[in-house]
């Protein structure tokens, strides 16, 4: 009988909490913050899961050479449980997503199921596989903005993809180490994400009273530059030592630390104290990830 602990290793599960600041920082910026972001913010962790259960029941012979531990191949986890676990995950996803934002949120989490399955079963080992994965995140933020103005959400969206863009590319070179190009490349990404995401756009009229005056502008300013520092030293110390190891514990660091960046997304579109405490799960995860590898 499968455990629940096995299925929380299986779906990665405390790297969930990197997943409702998606849906709440373009909720921020479209100006939807309201009754229905948490339960869309939920669906999102539906479907992040999803996409981990999908990941290993599609890497389970790669991952019986280069990570035998993990459940499917070490043997805890069947791999049609998996599949079922992905399927029936997938199907809550999207049918809480549609409860709670209609045919808006639908037409946006429809999309974005059918990209995290491409990435999984067909783009990962491809050089479209940042990109793909990239667009699965700044789908995620798009469907907390299906209820308000999505096209003020773009910028976040299009921030929280570059961030996933580095990551993924990191985590391509986990088994093997990564060349000194790529940790330098990924680190330049994430010094320009970092100094462009506090830079302020007209916040909208339901939020813009709480995020006024210096206080909110400095706010998104240090959640950022806290994203950037604990990222970028984990990058580079994989400059100093590209090992495997090094690989891993940074992508670790750009999973655990990206609640930091949608907390100063989420802060800038004026929603400061809600900004505070999405960036609040940065810590929760990094103990988490002490139990359950996020990568």
């Amino acid at each position: 009988m499968t455990r629940l602990a096995d299925l929380a290793e299986l779906v990665r599960a405390p790297a969930a909490l990197s997943v409702p600041g998606d849906v709440l920082s373009g909720a921020a910026a479209a100006g939807a913050l309201d009754r229905r972001a948490p339960a869309l913010a939920g669906a999102s962790v539906l479907l992040y899961w999803a996409g981990m259960a999908a990941n290993d029941w599609a890497d389970r012979r790669l991952d019986a050479v280069e990570r035998p531990e993990r459940p499917i191949p070490s043997g805890r986890v069947r791999p049609s449980v998996a599949l079922g676990v992905a399927s029936g995950l997938t199907a809550a996803g999207l049918a809480v997503a549609t409860a709670a934002g209609g045919r808006r949120a639908a037409a946006v989490a429809l999309p974005l199921a059918a990209t995290i399955w491409g990435y999984d079963l067909r783009a990962k080992n491809t050089a479209a596989g940042p990109a793909v994965m990239a667009a699965c995140r700044g789908l995620d933020v798009l469907l907390g903005a299906s209820g308000g103005r999505v096209v003020r959400a773009l910028p976040a969206a299009l921030t929280v993809a570059a961030h996933t863009w580095t990551v993924t590319a990191l985590s391509r070179r986990e088994v093997t180490g990564a060349d000194r190009r790529l940790p330098g490349l990924t680190l330049a990404g994430t010094a320009l994400i970092a100094l462009a995401t506090p830079a302020r756009p007209t916040p909208p009229a339901a939020t813009a009273r709480s995020g006024s005056g210096r206080l909110g502008h400095l706010v998104p300013a240090v959640l950022a530059a806290g994203y950037a520092a604990r990222y970028g030293r984990a990058q580079v110390r994989v400059l100093a030592d590209p090992s495997p190891a090094r690989v891993r514990a940074a992508v670790g660091a750009g999973i655990t630390g990206l609640p930091a960046l949608q907390g100063a997304l989420t802060a800038r579109a004026g929603a400061r104290l809600l900004g505070l405490a999405v960036a609040g799960a940065a810590p929760l995860g990094r103990r988490l990830a002490r139990l359950i590898s996020p990568t």
